[in-house]
């Protein structure tokens, strides 16, 4: 049997019942990447020595019958290169760092050994995880498995493409503004933006560290899978605080799903957004996912006044993940921002002016803003009271050509023969990053030129387990992950 495309549930039961070890994995998972990887590039740090020696441990493990508690034992998975793992280079694709070696793990690193998973390597980045693309000068560029000349999506895109492409069953990455479910969204796999907070982060970031047990605003980190059980599967073992804070004191217990029946839920579907439009394949998946619902017998809905203003939740979440993008400039550049948001016209309401004022906050402005999305995170719990999911598109489009453009500012997205400034294609990504709500990007189909559509799945604060269970029921109804032909 090929065992390169099975369900990490699937392995785990073939493990169990002695159809295959733990080192045949890790050796067919070795031989793929070998054999595939110089094509796509989503591996750019290789541990297989470690990871050959972690695979004999986990069937030595097994025959002790040790496997009761670890739910990942044997398992080949990767890892995204911005977390730390003691021995390997943690880069962020940033040239200055190339020859940084952590000395210890992130926190997520040690809960995949501890539950027995076989580390087979990292995967790409953008420089400084900062690029809807993952491309830098250390290792290169990631190749969309579906097409390569295409991006596997960034941040998270060499985890999505390793994915896609059979190089393990399991990755974890990270997302700030859609990093997580962009690439899954690109690359035809799943993705699960946790609720903020609900992950420990510690050990994920930048380099030189250090790995301090710090809690950021917006970004997360969260679970990567070619299955929706898979993505609940691993979310149990990323989920719960840092035991140097929050940890000392609680203990995570996530509620169950809302329900267990498509028929039992109720859905706002939305596919157009005042500030950008939907691309024709991106409007066809999120109709297809509409479709299905309703035929399961779920309520679906088109429209409720009881949703937040989408046009400044996006305003909102442009200040806020800007505002953080500038602490490390120097003060000449940063001055230059200055005078640049100091020259806006009050009447410039775009994106691009969202994003320069962020850039400047004050931390008086920070503040307000900061109390301004509390009011949207008390909609959203009411919204919830009423609505058990959201499904939107991830972005407008399916995966979209390299673009390397130095400028990012420069660069423009093609929705169906109009042009775009990039970065406005994040705005369906921040609807649940700027209040932190989870979010499943699920597959929903192809594309007339047969690249992968995904939409996602947003769910209420601290309840995970919806989201996910949808993206299980509805894997049932339209299909999920299918390999690159």
């Amino acid at each position: 049997m090929e065992w390169n495309f099975p369900t990490a549930g699937q392995l785990a039961a073939a493990l169990r019942a002695g159809e295959v070890t733990s080192v045949e994995l890790t050796d067919e998972a070795i031989a793929r990447i070998e054999r595939d990887d110089d094509a796509i590039n989503a591996i750019c740090v290789r541990d297989f020595d470690r990871a050959r020696a972690a695979a004999h441990d986990a069937d030595r493990a097994r025959a002790r019958g040790e496997d009761r508690d670890r739910p990942l034992l044997g398992i080949p998975v990767t890892v995204k290169e911005s977390y730390d793992i003691a021995g390997l280079p943690t880069t962020w694709g940033m040239p200055p760092h190339r020859d940084y070696l952590p000395a210890e793990d992130a926190v997520q690193v040690s809960r995949l050994k501890a539950a027995g998973a076989v580390v087979l390597g990292k995967t790409n980045v953008p420089f400084g995880l900062q690029d809807i693309q993952s491309f830098n000068e250390i290792y290169g560029t990631t190749n969309n498995p579906w097409d390569h000349r295409r991006t596997s999506g960034g941040s998270s895109g060499g985890s999505a493409a390793a994915l896609a492409s059979g190089f393990g069953a399991l990755s974890i990455g990270s997302d700030l503004a859609g990093s997580l479910r962009t690439p899954a969204h690109f690359c035809g796999v799943y993705a699960h933006k946790p609720t903020l907070g609900l992950a420990a982060i510690r050990g994920m970031v930048p380099p030189p560290g250090p790995a301090l047990p710090v809690e950021h605003d917006l970004a997360v980190v969260g679970p990567m899978a070619r299955t929706a059980r898979d993505l609940t599967l691993l979310l149990d073992v990323m989920a719960g605080p840092d035991p140097l804070t929050l940890g000392a004191a609680y203990h995570l217990t996530l509620p169950p799903a809302r329900h267990e029946r498509l028929r039992d839920f109720r859905v706002l579907v939305l596919d157009d957004h005042p500030l950008i439009p939907t691309g024709a394949a991106v409007r066809a998946g999120v109709g297809r996912v509409a479709d299905a619902l309703a035929d399961g017998g779920a309520r679906v809905e088109r429209d409720s006044p009881l949703l937040p203003d989408l046009t400044e939740a996006a305003m909102l979440y442009r200040q806020l993940l800007f505002s953080g993008s500038v602490a490390r400039f120097p003060v000449e550049a940063y001055e230059q921002l200055r005078t640049h948001a100091a020259a806006l016209s009050a009447d410039d309401q775009s994106l691009d002016a969202a994003m320069l004022r962020g850039m400047v906050l004050s931390h008086r402005d920070w503040i307000e803003a900061n109390s301004r999305r509390e009011l949207h995170r008390h909609g959203w719990r009411r919204f919830f009271a009423e609505f058990d999911a959201v499904v939107c598109p991830v972005t407008p489009t399916p995966a979209f050509p390299h673009d390397h453009n130095p400028d990012p500012r420069a660069r423009r997205i093609d929705i169906d023969g109009v042009a775009y400034p990039y970065f406005d294609q994040l705005v369906w990504a921040g609807l649940a990053t700027m209040p932190g709500l989870p979010a499943t990007a699920v597959p929903a189909g192809r594309s007339p030129e047969g690249l992968p559509v995904g939409v996602q799945l947003i769910g209420p604060m601290f309840e995970d387990r919806t989201p996910l269970r949808l993206a299980e029921l509805l894997e049932q109804e339209i299909g999920g992950f299918q390999a690159p032909e």
